[in-house]
């Protein structure tokens, strides 16, 4: 692996806002991380999970699969409003040797593979509940100092493409995941399994080579408390919502997609119909992230890129309530890639421009990411309790990208950043 661009010291040492910019070893690292663990995370939520709880509960009713898969995910995803930002908190104030992040995306990779290895041995529905949410907590844990090095090491004029390198690895990791569960780790075992040892395999190059700065013995970050005022704060208290509304957009519209093919569509094999939307979901994703994160950087402009991505997402959302059919599902497909690659990159970016205490960048990126995690895991619960009791999946789609739209009106008001 190529040498890794060492982070930026100034006198304020590891607070200080980085200028120097990060090499393409760093970067390699990064995305390889990233990789493993959107592969871990969810290729379970895709596939494994729902067929696990499904082949467990053998209802007669589909309904009560996906009310039951929501139960089980919402569940998970309360321990998320905790967990993300209790790990940047403590992360900012660790002074191990190893440094502030390193020893807690270790400690988050080790629970959430640990989990995932103990949730393909489970046969009960409270055994599953009880592993995915201590596997999601890992997920919170590890992700929250992952992403924690992105204000720390990359420049401001870096990190939409940076970024980009977060959400790529997204749309490729769903897409291998499935494939390597539906054609090589074939089983509920060997499906988990796979993903917790290829969590731990990618992960390892970033723990292993990138720079992590060591905070002196006795630094402490001086704000403690884990509230931030949107008063106080208001830029920030927009992102936050902005965050919130367009990750539920998303994840309404990709949560409960299996269900969508197999009950709503009635495609004759919804796990290769999940693949190919997957393909293409992956491939616009791709080429969102990267090439529209650099041209934010570019030109010092984030809002404009959040309201592009929000318009394609709600399209695709539009598209599936109004037009059920698998030709027209690709074309969403691709919407909603182009889309959620393009957000994903820069409103990374613009999240990591309006933090209020370069102290405390872990803790109050930890709550940013609660918009990511505790979306994903509370729209399964709601979508299904839109498709039993509030009109089916017309209705689900249609608050879809509402939520989208609203979401991206969010970032208007923000003042720091163009």
């Amino acid at each position: 692996m190529s040498t890794v661009a060492q982070p930026q010291e100034a006198p304020s040492g590891a607070f200080a806002e980085p200028v120097r910019r990060v090499g393409g070893g760093w970067i390699s690292a990064f995305a390889f991380a990233w990789l493993g663990i959107w592969m871990a995370q969810l290729t379970p939520i895709q596939l494994l999970l729902p067929e696990q709880i499904e082949a467990q509960l053998q209802a007669a009713d589909w309904v009560d699969n996906v009310i039951a898969f929501g139960v089980v995910s919402g569940i998970a995803g309360m321990f998320a409003l905790v967990a993300y930002p209790m790990t940047g908190a403590l992360s900012d104030r660790t002074t191990s040797r190893l440094g502030r992040r390193r020893p807690w995306i270790i400690i988050g990779a080790l629970l959430f593979a640990g989990a995932l290895a103990l949730l393909g041995e489970q046969s009960g529905i409270i055994g599953i509940g009880i592993c995915w949410t201590v596997a999601l907590i890992g997920f919170c844990v590890l992700t929250a100092a992952l992403t924690a090095t992105i204000s720390d090491q990359v420049p401001v004029g870096q990190r939409g493409f940076v970024s980009g390198w977060i959400s790529a690895p997204q749309a490729v990791g769903t897409i291998a995941g499935l494939v390597l569960v539906t054609e090589v780790f074939i089983g509920q075992r060997y499906g988990y399994w796979s993903m917790a040892i290829l969590l731990l395999v990618l992960v390892a190059p970033f723990v292993i080579w990138a720079p992590d700065a060591v905070l002196p013995k006795g630094t402490r970050a001086e704000r403690q408390t884990l509230w931030i005022s949107p008063r106080q704060y208001p830029d920030f208290g927009w992102t936050l919502l902005s965050r919130i509304l367009v990750n539920f957009g998303n994840a309404f519209g990709t949560t409960l997609l299996l269900y969508f093919l197999k009950y709503h569509v009635k495609v004759a094999d919804a796990d290769a119909a999940i693949i190919n939307l997957s393909l293409v979901y992956m491939g616009f994703v791709v080429l969102a992230s990267l090439i529209l994160g650099r041209l934010s950087d570019k030109l010092g402009r984030r809002k404009v890129f959040v309201l592009i991505a929000a318009a394609c997402q709600g399209a695709a959302a539009i598209l599936l309530a109004f037009f059920p059919d698998l030709t027209v599902a690709m074309v969403g497909a691709g919407l909603l890639g182009l889309g959620y690659g393009c957000f994903l990159s820069v409103d990374q970016a613009l999240a990591t421009q309006v933090l209020p205490d370069p102290a405390a960048r872990g803790k109050d990126l930890g709550i940013m990411n609660i918009a990511t995690a505790f979306p994903q895991a509370m729209a399964p619960l709601l979508g299904a309790l839109i498709v039993a009791y509030a009109g089916g999946f017309g209705v689900l789609y249609i608050v879809a990208g509402l939520t989208s739209i609203v979401g991206a009106a969010c970032v208007l008001p923000i003042k720091q950043v163009r």
